[in-house]
């Protein structure tokens, strides 16, 4: 499919701009990363994450994981309260 297709392309384009970034202090909890098809095996197989998309509006109404929802980086840090503080969460 061209569309999920574009979309792992999307995600890994911004996880190799995301890796090159400096982070301003560390993580409050534990951070890895994840590969676009470890996720997609994880959803497939029933695993519950909370997928959050950190870009734009424009770019997540243009595309976006099923089922992630939409919180743009600026506003991560006043939201916080809204994310999982346990199990799987995803931001891309």
């Amino acid at each position: 499919r061209v569309s999920m297709r574009r979309l792992l392309t999307t995600l890994l384009a911004g996880g190799v701009l995301l890796l090159g970034a400096a982070p301003a202090a560390p993580p409050d909890a534990p951070v890895s990363f994840i590969k676009a098809d470890e996720l997609k095996q994880l959803l497939d197989k029933g695993t519950r994450a909370d997928i959050i998309d950190v870009r734009t509006w424009d770019a997540y109404v243009e595309m976006h994981i099923k089922g992630a929802r939409s919180i743009p980086v600026r506003a991560v840090e006043p939201r916080a309260r809204e994310i999982s503080r346990t199990g799987l969460v995803v931001f891309y």
